[in-house]
């Protein structure tokens, strides 16, 4: 009767896990970003550690504030650079090799079966591989450099279930908002989101990964696809290391069940200044745009650069409109496939791999008053800029808008 955290948290901690049930489990990989792994090593030296458990199981990726944008930041890069370095950490992407939650599935470290944890909140990502992906703070992160273990409470699961059939201009970002906007901010909070349904299964790994990356919006302390033929595809010649998927037995006990029906789904758009308030595009108001954001850890990848790239094509955008890659290899594959030529041609700016704009650090922060569209996971006052409002989209909708300057269904275009 054991859902996928169960059966996970168990092989974890080395006995029989049940929800709500505390823990103290071993982790498989950590991992900590430029902004969270300063104050992760700086917890660690104030523990007087000397040597991290496992180099080889810790990836630090610096993708936040980078390239450097102050000379604070880039201080405080140096100094974690020089503790990678003393710890052996092989495992380190540094400035433009983009962002961290793309960066360990694209390297193999998101693994069906796995307990993966980051010190980021969107660490839920990894939950697309069948793994059970988290975020902790900081603190919590040097304890696990030191030992390898941290507690944790089992949470409890929910069902989420998607049957159906995306009819055009429909995407896995449209049913993710969907989601959250029927469930709400805290409806899922410290529960274990599995995602089951012709329509989840029809996913490609990068719908995936965007489903469950906002599974945290909505309260739940991870999302997880049970992992397929999909999946392992994906995984095929990258893995780290050997894995055991997971799934959850048939009798497995649920808290709640929630069903939805994706073949009448239109574009879903988050109004500010709260991503579960949720609305059809069609019950939008015409709204006037200033910029237009297309990336991040939810929608940076190459199928969404694509997405963006079959609406522009031949067309000149109205606003600004900018796009990051969410890893060094999604640009070079769009690169190769002439999607970032169409891009510029149709006069986005492409910006380095990375987290951009999306956290307000640097590079496009919106200006007070001003309106953006973005494929972020968050329109939180103040998250792009002091003072700004942020809609929420799909790629094809936030395409369809940069070209009109307003919000548009991309259907239309």
């Amino acid at each position: 009767m054991s859902t996928i955290s169960e059966k996970i948290f168990s092989r974890a901690s080395g006995k029989k896990a049940k929800a709500n049930d505390f823990v103290i489990a071993d982790v498989d990989f950590a991992m900590a970003h430029d902004g969270t792994s300063v104050l992760a090593v700086r917890a660690f030296r104030e523990m007087e550690e000397e040597k991290v458990w496992n180099p080889e199981k810790i990836v630090i990726p610096f993708d936040h504030l980078t390239p450097a944008n102050t000379d604070t930041t880039a201080a405080l890069q140096h100094d974690i650079r020089g503790w990678i370095k003393d710890q052996g950490i092989k495992n380190f992407y540094d400035v433009g090799e983009g962002i961290c939650h793309q960066l360990l599935p694209e390297n193999g470290f998101a693994l069906p079966g796995k307990l993966v944890v980051g010190a980021d909140s969107h660490s839920c990502t990894y939950g697309a591989f069948g793994a059970f992906g988290t975020g902790v703070g900081a603190t919590d992160m040097a304890e696990i450099f030191a030992s390898g273990k941290l507690w944790f409470k089992v949470p409890e699961s929910i069902k989420i279930t998607a049957e159906g059939k995306f009819n055009k201009g429909i995407y896995a970002k449209d049913l993710t908002l969907k989601i959250i906007g029927t469930l709400g901010v805290a409806g899922a909070t410290y529960k274990a989101a599995e995602f089951y349904g012709s329509t989840i299964e029809s996913l490609s790994m990068s719908g995936r990964m965007t489903l469950c990356n906002m599974a945290i919006e909505m309260g739940a302390k991870t999302g997880i696809v049970p992992p397929d033929s999909t999946t392992f595809d994906f995984l095929k010649d990258i893995a780290a290391e050997e894995y055991d998927p997971v799934y959850a037995d048939e009798d497995a006990v649920y808290s709640k069940e929630y069903d939805f029906d994706t073949n009448e789904l239109e574009p879903q758009i988050a109004i500010p200044h709260q991503v579960d308030n949720v609305s059809d595009i069609s019950d939008i108001k015409p709204t006037k745009l200033d910029q237009a954001f297309i990336g991040t850890c939810t929608n940076g990848r190459l199928e969404d650069l694509e997405a963006a790239a079959s609406i522009l094509k031949g067309e000149k955008v109205a606003i600004r409109t900018i796009v990051v890659p969410a890893s060094r290899n999604v640009l070079i594959e769009a690169i190769r496939k002439g999607t970032i030529e169409t891009l510029l041609e149709a006069g986005v700016t492409i910006g380095s791999p990375g987290c951009g704009p999306c956290l307000g650090g640097h590079m496009g922060v919106i200006g007070k008053d001003e309106v953006c569209i973005s494929t972020a996971n968050r329109n939180f006052k103040g998250r792009m800029g002091t003072g700004g409002y942020i809609y929420l989209a799909s790629p094809a909708t936030v395409a369809a808008s940069a070209l009109t300057g307003e919000i548009t269904d991309p259907r239309e275009i």
